[in-house]
């Protein structure tokens, strides 16, 4: 496969969920440097469209309500302790950066923060899952 699909390939699944897309993109080939790039752009992007629909749906529901978020489970937590920076650099490892974004617009996060901080997380996480992958694949030798 060439080089360009594999990082098309693990660009499209990194947008629906990154721990999927590294292992793939070491099973294709790609360099290790290159399914990291496509596995962070790909989370951005996921997390990008995530965001565009979401304040659209966000705004029709609310209309004419009271605003709530929620603010319970382990991403709850997580805002009500770290805000806005704490979810954008944990949801993507935690539950990927899409789900994140939904979880923010959810709690009301203004939309350059989020997706400042789900960015930097996204990055982050891609270069952790991949520097894993190849220490898993160091120590079984294959590497």
């Amino acid at each position: 496969m060439d080089w360009y699909l594999a990082f098309l390939a693990v660009f499209l699944l990194a947008a629906v969920e990154l721990w999927l897309a590294v292992p793939v993109g070491f099973a294709l080939g790609l360099n290790p440097a290159l399914v990291a790039v496509a596995g962070a752009t790909g989370a951005i992007a996921g997390a990008w469209g995530v965001l565009l629909l979401g304040e659209h749906v966000r705004e029709r529901l609310l209309r004419g309500q009271k605003e709530r978020a929620p603010r319970s489970g382990r991403m709850g937590m997580i805002w009500q302790r770290y805000g806005v920076v704490g979810l954008g650099l944990l949801a993507p490892l935690l539950i990927g950066a899409p789900i994140g974004t939904a979880v923010g617009v959810a709690l009301g996060a203004r939309p350059k923060p989020l997706m400042l901080w789900m960015s930097a997380g996204a990055v982050l996480a891609a270069a952790v899952l991949v520097a894993a992958v190849l220490l898993g694949l160091r120590s079984l030798g294959a590497a």
